[in-house]
């Protein structure tokens, strides 16, 4: 936790956040009211954050990786601006999001150009996602995807593998980070493009797959930036 972190956390009078992650920073708390929901109730957290900022109170909203990757920054300016409230004192603090959490445990495989994408149809059409796929291989991008599998959509990942297929060879390195930076909870695959979905793959995992570039160096999946060496 960053220093300016943990500064913010001492001066707010309210945390708002997922109940998880909440459930992540009580350690860090202490004085702090908590207003906590579930899934799917961002809009609900950021208009209560709202209100509560407008009566007076300083209040800070949570999220997980980086809060403007896939996080709550765009909504709550998206909310603000409903409200008229542009003009409200707002601080957004950088954190770490899933695809270099995950690389780091990797070694250094995002060392060249790369496409993040989540595989969450919730809010974006399963065509859109899968036409990014397909644009971002043709390209040789590596990859970086969040939300990969989940019950009640497990053959997405599927999908994307045979896309990714046309374009790169099987062996291709592909990497799997469960619950990255999360301590014990932590895990670290590597394995290949021909087969990484016969491995456990879940909503907590983020899935690195290799350019053509992208190799294996002793326990790492490392993709050359380029260097003469």
């Amino acid at each position: 936790m960053t220093a300016r972190v943990q500064s913010v956390l001492n001066e707010v009078e309210y945390i708002v956040g997922y109940k998880t992650y909440v459930d992540l920073i009580k350690p860090f708390l202490t004085h702090q009211q908590i207003v906590a929901t579930g899934m799917r109730q961002e809009i609900d957290r950021c208009r209560e954050a709202i209100r509560l900022a407008a009566e007076g109170h300083r209040v800070a909203v949570i999220s997980s990786g980086d809060a403007g990757v896939y996080g709550m920054a765009g909504i709550i300016i998206e909310c603000l601006e409903q409200e008229n409230l542009l003009d409200m004192p707002l601080e957004i603090i950088p954190g770490v999001t899933a695809a270099s959490a995950a690389a780091s445990m990797l070694g250094a495989p995002l060392m060249h150009d790369f496409a993040v994408v989540s595989l969450s149809d919730l809010l974006t059409p399963w065509e859109v996602i899968e036409k990014r796929v397909r644009l971002a291989a043709e390209g040789d991008f590596i990859f970086a995807l969040y939300n990969p599998k989940s019950n009640g959509r497990p053959q997405h990942i599927e999908t994307v593998r045979e896309i990714v297929l046309r374009y790169r060879r099987p062996d291709t390195p592909v990497g799997l980070v469960r619950e990255a930076l999360r301590g014990e909870e932590s895990s670290v695959e590597i394995t290949t493009l021909e087969d990484f979905t016969k491995h456990k793959i879940d909503m907590l995992t983020t899935v690195i797959i290799g350019n053509s570039q992208t190799r294996i160096v002793g326990p790492y999946m490392v993709t050359p930036r380029g260097y003469k060496l």
